[in-house]
């Protein structure tokens, strides 16, 4: 499927940004939405800025803003060697990220350490509006997704699913406890996204578009993002908890065993089993002990 009408008009947008960056910049990456073709009406522009050396602020607000863009902006750490600008270039809005050719190749490797990162999803898809080749090189390192990084990713995300009794859960199902309850959920989810990309061997991406993006995917669990969705906006607790529970046990049924994995199996079994005994009655919430009705 080509890309989108919206995706097209703003990488035009893109090029001209790019093509208004001094001479000193090697490499200029159009990411996010816009370079895999699926931008909206709500989508920004995202680029990497890839110089040799690493820059200060000051000079990427100035390049930014000879560059066209308007009501400029940063966000998160300033004390890191990324540097972040926000603004808007003819009402777009614009997200610039600007690396040295270091920062490039260290972010790169963190990657293939095992750090969570939607870094390598974001350069796989990348698009070079200026080159010297990195992309080309970085994009040819992320062709392989190795088995060894795969096992270390699932085995991390199934770390939380244990080691404490299983009838825990019924402390999220007390009252005035959604906050807690969702908190729970959204680690959970997200846990479940890492292990399901790490098994088809995809480098992860945002939480974003998560129904487009795992559609692809061939092995998942069934009805992986609705599921999701489900348990997300479920009004009631226990039912909630428990779909995201099954949800879990689905997944990890599709992975190879691990000391965290075969872990993670019992204790969510448990689990499942308790909430089930809860909406039962057999098991009293509020005290987490059989009910004597």
């Amino acid at each position: 499927m080509g890309a989108s009408v919206q995706s097209l008009a703003l990488r035009s947008v893109a090029r001209q940004i790019a093509d208004a960056l001094p001479p000193t910049v090697e490499e200029v990456v159009l990411t996010g939405s816009v370079s895999r073709g699926v931008a909206d009406d709500l989508s920004d522009i995202e680029m990497l800025i890839v110089s040799e050396g690493e820059r200060d602020l000051a000079e990427c607000f100035a390049h930014a803003a000879a560059c066209g863009l308007t009501d400029l902006g940063t966000w998160g750490r300033q004390d890191v060697p990324s540097k972040r600008v926000s603004g808007y270039h003819g009402g777009v809005p614009i997200e610039l990220i600007w690396w040295s050719r270091s920062t490039a190749e260290s972010a790169l490797d963190a990657v293939f350490a095992g750090e969570p990162s939607a870094t390598a999803d974001a350069i796989a898809h990348g698009i070079a509006l200026r080159t010297s080749g990195l992309l080309a090189r970085w994009q040819a390192r992320l062709r392989e997704y190795p088995d060894e990084l795969a096992r270390i990713r699932i085995e991390e995300a199934a770390l939380k699913w244990g080691g404490f009794h299983a009838a825990g859960l019924l402390t999220l199902l007390r009252p005035r406890e959604r906050l807690a309850l969702l908190e729970w959920m959204v680690d959970d989810a997200s846990r479940v996204v890492s292990i399901v990309f790490a098994l088809n061997r995809v480098w992860q991406p945002s939480l974003k578009r998560l129904p487009d993006r795992v559609a692809v995917l061939s092995s998942k669990p069934r009805e992986l993002a609705p599921r999701i969705e489900e348990a997300l906006t479920e009004p009631d607790a226990r039912r909630a908890l428990l779909v995201m529970t099954e949800l879990q046990l689905e997944t990890l049924a599709l992975v190879p065993d691990g000391p965290n994995v075969d872990r993670a199996r019992t204790w969510l079994q448990a689990g499942r089993r308790i909430l089930e005994r809860s909406g039962a009655g057999e098991v009293d919430p509020r005290t987490e002990r059989p009910s004597r009705a």
